[in-house]
């Protein structure tokens, strides 16, 4: 995919591909040229350098950082900042997770939340609000792709923030509440050696651990 090859992509990035597939987590989401997509705490912009070229000129890009995060990692979220002074389709923000979408300009084709909906376990998050804030800023047929850390089922948010893992079922319950539908689902960053009950970064399996990867769709 273009997308991945951009020459722009640091080496670093790259070097993560292997384990993150963003080609083909890029092609299960269906994102296409012109489309307006967000990309919930991008960190140091690995899925919005990767979703900008998607997109192209004519797409649009929202580089979106929840306040504590921006605060807690200034270094990052002022690179990001610079990441989107230099492409021209990408614009950088900061706010509370439950505004999510009160600065943008048009409704959005997608929303990526990687890595990150099991943060929301811990911190000052009301999860409702901000599941119901992503859903009224996606367009009818939009899609919110959320990828994050397995733990055991049934242990709910139990391994949030001492294992930063998540229980796949609630993340499909809470979601769903909003009004989404969970369309498909993907084992591509799947790993059966997992034990998920330790940390996702112990050595032994840190970038390597068992994902889900959903793709949820506001309905027509």
């Amino acid at each position: 995919m273009e997308a991945v090859e951009d020459a722009e992509r640091p080496e670093e990035d790259r070097l993560l591909d292997a384990n993150r597939h963003p080609a083909e987590v890029l092609d299960f989401a269906g994102v296409e040229r012109g489309w307006a997509v967000a990309d919930i705490v991008p960190g140091n912009g690995y899925y919005a350098r990767v979703l900008s070229t998607a997109v192209g000129d004519m797409g649009r890009v929202y580089a979106y950082n929840p306040s504590w995060v921006a605060e807690r990692f200034g270094d990052a979220d002022a690179a990001l900042s610079l990441i989107a002074d230099r492409r021209a389709n990408m614009s950088h923000h900061v706010g509370d997770l439950e505004d999510f979408g009160a600065s943008f300009d048009q409704p959005l084709d997608a929303v990526f939340m990687v890595l990150f909906y099991h943060d929301t376990g811990y911190d000052v998050t009301d999860r409702a609000r901000m599941n119901q804030a992503i859903f009224d800023a996606l367009a009818p047929g939009g899609v919110f792709v959320v990828i994050d850390h397995h733990a055991i089922e049934g242990s709910g948010l139990d391994a949030v923030e001492t294992l930063h893992r998540i229980d796949a079922s609630l993340v499909v319950a809470e979601v769903s509440a909003a009004g989404f539908v969970l369309d498909s689902e993907s084992d591509m960053l799947a790993n059966p050696d997992d034990p998920r009950d330790i940390s996702v970064f112990a050595p032994q399996i840190r970038r390597n651990t068992d994902r889900f990867v959903y793709l949820f769709r506001k309905p027509q």
